[in-house]
């Protein structure tokens, strides 16, 4: 059954991973809070799902506020991570499936990722090691040297940090789309 190459795009904040698929004439659908909740939605047939559930509370980048911040914190991201893997097992997708998020938590819920990365390989200078979990075609690497000074480990406090540090790198969201077509 042919899904006219609907891609899902869970907790995909800004979009940028499904940009390429966009470019290229893709049905993208964007489900990401505040307008809307992976929680809430009714899986559908489709070509292709990306997610990307929220990872502050999750990340090892976080572990020295984990305990602070109380279990409750653990159980949120639990749950829009678990809505995530039920809108992937009920909507089948036709082509590939595929969950992302920086080393942290998951794995001890998902188990070893399919592949690690950082965002130098696919081209954009920096490290930010990063999990993949699912069923796709690995990406064509494009290596770079990272530069000296790392933008997401030093980038400024502010509002707007936690949007900016997980925003897909434009090297890996192109590699990826060129490999899941």
């Amino acid at each position: 059954m042919t899904c006219d190459k609907i891609i899902i795009d869970l907790c995909g904040g800004t979009g940028a991973w499904s940009q390429p698929y966009k470019e290229a004439g893709y049905d993208v659908r964007l489900v990401t809070l505040p307008d809307n909740d992976v929680r809430l939605i009714k899986p559908e047939r489709c070509y292709g799902v990306l997610a990307a559930p929220v990872c502050t509370h999750l990340a090892g980048a976080g572990a020295r506020w984990w305990k602070a911040k109380g279990e409750q914190a653990l159980f949120d991201a639990l749950a829009i991570a678990d809505a995530c893997t039920r809108f992937i097992l009920f909507s089948e997708p036709e082509a590939f499936w595929v969950a992302e998020n920086p080393v942290g938590r998951l794995v001890n819920y998902w188990g070893k990722p399919t592949m690690y990365f950082n965002p130098c390989d696919y081209g954009d200078p920096y490290t930010k090691k990063t999990c993949l979990w699912g069923k796709f075609n690995i990406p064509t690497k494009n290596p770079v040297e990272p530069e000296k000074k790392n933008r997401i480990h030093y980038m400024s406090p502010g509002p707007e940090r936690s949007k900016l540090r997980s925003i897909t790198p434009p090297g890996f969201a192109r590699a990826f789309f060129e490999a899941n077509r």
